[in-house]
């Protein structure tokens, strides 16, 4: 079995550093999102403080009285912002959902762009005034990072470096805080039921802060599930279907999931908070012509990111 690889990778030498710098960063994360889909990165400009800070209130949130939560929970935007109650997302052809509540935060358009208006407001937690600063403080940042990664995907794709900087400027991303909560009677849930069944992301590229405890692991391709290690303070980068299907599937989004962990610890949460980069719903994911030969025919119909969206969100359940 070939390892996959995984790098962990300085962001800083690709903002900061020399022509050299950078063109090895774009390589080596090329390799790696050619192999395994994902990479770790450090140097991010987050600090300790601000995650220790977003993690302080994630908690927070959740833990929350039921019927506080309820209050921003709004079916009609199918998840896209506020809360999701346990038992509404199922992972692609899963028949049990996950063991999971989550909150998006979404766009903030503030330079008087038009797509304001395909975007629902954010839900403000009133309870905690706190928790809408740091998320959003994070998100900022976060898509920061994620435009860089673009660019060094850009430049390995042999693309202008800004290729995509005008599709996520003001893009659909979602900041999701989410809690897999404990499991009280393990005896009593379906054998399949899973804390997020095996499934790839819907968009771009997913930045991940160091979950609160073990548990996420991605399929290989020798089909063996690979637990990723990672510290409190990496990000953990994936692609997603969408960079997926514009590059006809040289870069690949890998399938994933978080298992529930050993019997013993069943009765603890686990805390996580993925950025998840997408465009704007009017980009093209038409398949890159350089993507394409006799080797690898064209292998997606062509559509919109946001037609794309809609139908991931109706196979996942969030969308009727």
């Amino acid at each position: 079995m070939s390892t996959p690889y995984i790098p962990c990778l300085d962001l800083g030498s690709y903002i900061n550093g020399s022509a050299e710098d950078r063109k090895k960063f774009s390589d080596e994360l090329g390799r790696a999102f050619n192999d395994s889909g994902f990479v770790t990165i450090t140097n991010h400009g987050l600090s300790q403080e601000l995650i220790d800070k977003l993690y302080e209130n994630i908690k927070a949130a959740f833990s929350l009285p039921v019927e506080t939560k309820r209050k921003y929970e709004k079916p009609e935007l199918a998840g896209q912002r506020g809360y999701t109650s346990a038992g509404k997302e199922t992972a692609k052809g899963a028949k049990t959902p996950d063991l999971k509540e989550f909150w998006q935060i979404g766009q903030e358009v503030t330079d008087g762009d038009p797509v304001k208006n395909e975007y629902p407001d954010n839900e403000i937690l009133e309870e905690l005034p706190e928790f809408n600063k740091v998320t959003g403080e994070i998100y900022k940042k976060l898509e920061e990072n994620g435009t860089h990664l673009l660019r060094a995907i850009a430049t390995y794709l042999e693309l202008p470096i800004n290729y995509f900087d005008k599709h996520v400027h003001n893009g659909n991303s979602i900041l999701r805080g989410i809690h897999y909560f404990p499991i009280e009677n393990p005896e009593t849930i379906p054998d399949d039921a899973v804390r997020a069944g095996a499934h790839e992301d819907i968009n771009l590229i997913t930045l991940l802060i160091g979950a609160s405890a073990d548990g996420l692991e991605v399929l290989t391709r020798s089909n063996e599930w690979l637990p990723i290690k990672a510290h409190h303070t990496d990000i953990v980068v994936n692609v997603g279907d969408m960079l997926q299907r514009l590059t006809n599937n040289k870069l690949k989004s890998t399938t994933h999931r978080v298992v529930n962990p050993p019997r013993e610890l069943m009765k603890t949460s686990r805390f996580s908070v993925p950025f998840f980069l997408h465009p704007r719903s009017d980009m093209d994911l038409t398949s890159l012509p350089s993507t394409i030969d006799a080797e690898h025919p064209k292998a997606y119909s062509d559509m919109t990111a946001g037609e794309y969206l809609d139908e991931r969100l109706r196979e996942i359940g969030l969308k009727k």
